[in-house]
């Protein structure tokens, strides 16, 4: 039913809560390959006039937080325990915004889940905030299984 996996992950712990989910996915559902996905993020200056960079340095800055990233998604894939299951990792450059850039990526990456965790905020913390697992059910053409991290709180 499941032959590819895609898994949104963003560097922290909380979304990493999500790893035993998947794990017992690729072991049940006979999944062929699970495909860990970071979003990289290029650099912005910011909108005040006091701070100023070079293109060069910016470059290289850019060239720092992708490394960090795909050593990041590298290592991650390479510890999945996918019990023999092709495990991969990939980053992508931001584009449009990280929700929307997921889905367009499930979309055509010929994927037929996507696992992802979320905080389970609610009410004017989840408004502030947002939630980008959110986005990415409402922006994915794909089945998306949603992850509650330890120790949300239920409500509305």
């Amino acid at each position: 039913m499941y032959n590819k996996i895609l898994v949104p992950l963003d560097g922290s712990k909380l979304a990493e809560c999500v790893l035993p989910h998947v794990e017992a996915l690729a072991k049940g559902c006979q999944v062929k390959e699970v495909e860990f996905v970071r979003v990289f993020e290029p650099f912005r200056m910011p909108s005040s006039g006091e701070f100023v960079m070079s293109e060069q340095d910016m470059a290289k800055l850019d060239a720092e937080h992708r490394a960090e990233a795909e050593k990041y998604i590298q290592e991650v894939a390479r510890n999945a325990h996918t019990n023999g299951v092709k495990a991969s990792g990939k980053v992508i450059k931001k584009r449009e915004g990280v929700a929307e850039d997921l889905a367009d990526y499930a979309k055509n990456g010929d994927v037929d889940t996507i696992v992802i965790a979320t905080h389970g905020r609610s009410g004017p913390s989840r408004w502030v905030w947002g939630s980008v697992a959110d986005r990415i059910l409402r922006s994915s053409c794909v089945p998306v299984l949603m992850v509650r991290a330890p120790g949300c709180v239920a409500g509305i």
